[in-house]
């Protein structure tokens, strides 16, 4: 066998069965070698940006690394903005970059870029294969590295030749590396912080779904602290069933007032809450100055062993159960439609273990509001704040999940970064109904500017916020695409279209037309 299918070979020895690609020349002999194995689920994508957020998604949701087939220097930078919301979100993903063959690379070629530092710029780890024989070696490497601490970005870096030459046998990848467990003493000290007045616990990570989410629940009910998470969660259970959190918020403001009362803020498996951006006169924290705060155990460190010490600590167990959220749902709506009567009846006819990627910001909060007692859900957001996310995410989580609804709420600006996965999504037969919110323009950066104390906006800033002149048609985008679409100006229309989309087979888009 060569390179290529000896790397082939690895990837599905460790169970890795999904590969998004976008080929190009220099991958001509991976390709071919996918092809010897039809085992292998390879999903094109036709932007880079697709692959990397289709397998941010898919770990989100399987908890299996995927690879991704990306074409040089060029191709790495495309898909770089997800591959950050993916690191972010503690993703586990191989991407596999192609490179000239390395007697080429001595040539100022067109495609010649430094395929090694734009790599290292977001990959935890990186490693060009030198030759062919050790090529499924470092594949093996590759998968070890994406399921080290918790999840990683490693990228193996492919040049042409040591894809066509002689190979060796597939390998095994080694166990990662064990989780670092915080230490008994750190354990003892949040177990006493969490039983004071203003205590609470707030979890991120792999914590945010599950029975380590069902487990902090536990710990928050014996010890009388609030429940929390920050924004980023990178995959949260919430709806009917779920046991009750409070997360923080986009805007400054709104986590000042939620933590105000926090006197000890205990944080497992997540950063300490931070502003999104640094504004004059704001904090950069939201946590209150007299606060104190014990880093528990950090997003990459042994999140369920920490949480399993903690319930030891503070006497949870199995009897102990949680809080849960109950299921309150709104009536339907009717007439023009506004955000708060999309964020009803999407509330309404979310089914049951449905999946919600959301990257609708500036409609976010009415939505995440509505759907906070609807029935039980995952939530996938945007981790790294890259836009672009959504679509992509969807696809993935979609793959991953075959036998569940996934809803995909985008704002028109950020569906643009990466409308190529409506293809996708056609192609693959995925059942994903997207909600566009054309609200006509980049509307959080009116509000950033607001934030920065800029009140008036002129020609130059109004023409860089409007998505206008011309006005996007999301309905033809999507029929060019291949996917069904309507477009939803009442409240009886949105619902008629969501009737429809549960009916169809495979993606279905509405453009929400907003006032």
């Amino acid at each position: 066998m060569n390179g290529a299918e000896s790397l082939v070979k690895t990837f599905l020895a460790n169970d890795v069965t999904v590969c998004f690609a976008n080929p190009g020349t220099s991958e001509m002999h991976f390709v071919a070698a996918l092809d010897n194995h039809p085992d292998m689920r390879c999903v094109l994508c036709l932007f880079e940006g697709g692959t990397s957020g289709a397998a941010d998604g898919y770990y989100r949701m399987s908890g299996k690394v995927a690879a991704t087939m990306l074409h040089l220097a060029p191709g790495f930078g495309n898909a770089f903005a997800n591959l950050h919301n993916a690191r972010k979100a503690g993703s586990g993903i191989v991407n596999v970059m192609g490179d000239h063959a390395t007697y080429h690379l001595k040539y100022e070629s067109p495609l010649r870029g430094n395929t090694s530092g734009v790599s290292q710029a977001v990959s935890h780890w990186t490693r060009t294969s030198e030759d062919a024989s050790a090529v499924s070696g470092d594949g093996a490497a590759a998968i070890r590295a994406a399921r080290s601490r918790g999840g990683q970005i490693a990228t193996l870096i492919l040049p042409a030749d040591t894809a066509w030459m002689e190979g060796t046998a597939p390998q095994i990848a080694a166990p990662p590396p064990a989780l670092h467990r915080s230490e008994p003493e750190k354990i003892a000290a949040a177990a006493r912080a969490l039983r004071r007045p203003g205590a609470a616990l707030m979890i991120g990570g792999t914590a945010g779904h599950g029975a380590m989410q069902e487990l902090a629940g536990s710990i928050a009910r014996a010890t009388g602290a609030r429940l929390m998470a920050p924004l980023q969660v990178p995959r949260l259970r919430r709806g009917a069933g779920a046991p009750c959190m409070e997360s923080l918020a986009y805007p400054v403001e709104v986590n000042l007032t939620i933590l105000a009362e926090v006197k000890e803020l205990v944080l497992c498996g997540a950063n300490p809450p931070v502003s999104f951006f640094a504004y004059p006169g704001k904090p950069g924290t939201p946590i209150p100055p007299d606060c104190r705060v014990q880093a528990l155990c950090a997003p990459d460190m042994d999140i369920e062993g920490t949480l399993h010490a903690l319930a030891d600590a503070v006497g949870a167990d199995a009897k102990t159960g949680t809080e849960r959220v109950t299921l309150d749902l709104p009536d339907l709506p009717s007439g023009p439609l506004s955000i708060g009567k999309v964020a009803d009846a999407l509330a309404v006819m979310l089914p049951e273990d449905a999946i919600l990627v959301n990257e609708s910001v500036t409609s976010t909060a009415p939505l995440l509001q509505a759907t906070a007692h609807a029935r039980g859900h995952d939530l996938l957001v945007t981790t790294g704040g890259a836009i672009g996310q959504c679509l992509p995410a969807a696809s993935g989580a979609a793959i991953a999940c075959p036998d569940r609804s996934v809803f995909a709420l985008s704002g028109d600006g950020s569906a643009m970064y990466t409308l190529q996965s409506l293809w996708t999504m056609a192609r693959e037969r995925l059942d994903v109904t997207v909600l566009v919110f054309a609200n006509r323009g980049y509307q959080i950066l009116r509000g950033e500017l607001a934030n920065l104390g800029i009140e008036q906006v002129g020609r130059n800033a109004t023409r860089m916020f409007d998505v206008e002149d011309p006005t996007l048609d999301w309905c033809s985008l999507a029929k060019g695409h291949g996917v069904p679409a309507a477009r939803a100006q009442t409240s009886e229309q949105l619902i008629e279209a969501l009737k429809n989309a549960k009916q169809t087979v495979g993606p279905y888009l509405i453009e929400v037309a907003l006032p």
